[in-house]
This record gives C-alpha cells, structure tokens and sequence, in this order.
C-alpha cells in the first residue's frame, strides 16, 4: 500500500501545481507596495492563440485575451 507521506500537500488538497502557483503568485502581488503591485497586477493578462485541427490541418487561430477574475 502507497504512502500519502510523499505526495505535494498541493496534490494532496485536490489541485494542480498549475492551480497551486497561481494561488501562490496571487499572493505575493497582493503583498506588493505602490507601484510595483499596479505594475505587477498588469503583467497578470495572458494572451494565448488556439488552433482546432481538422484533418491533420490547423484551422484559423483565435486570439483570446484573459484576465484573472478579482
């Protein structure tokens, strides 16, 4: 029988590393003093392009732009 004493409290909670650093990143940008934490918070976007592939051929990509909910 496997052992929980070696698994990430992160994997043990239920989420990604992913999900983990996020929450983690989230946290020190709230810690920041003015104006590293404007400057910080609007480096926060993420712009990403995804393709859907049909036929072993892309697809014309979106463009999607998202911003963490606050």
């Amino acid at each position: 029988m496997a052992s929980n004493a070696a698994v990430p409290f992160w994997r043990a909670a239920g989420m990604t590393y992913i999900t983990y650093s996020n929450i983690c990143a989230n946290l020190v940008r709230n810690c920041l003093k003015e104006p590293y934490k404007t400057e910080a918070l609007s480096r926060e976007k993420v712009h990403f392009s995804i393709s859907k592939w049909t036929d072993g051929k892309p697809e014309k990509p979106t463009i999607r732009s998202d911003s963490p909910e606050e």
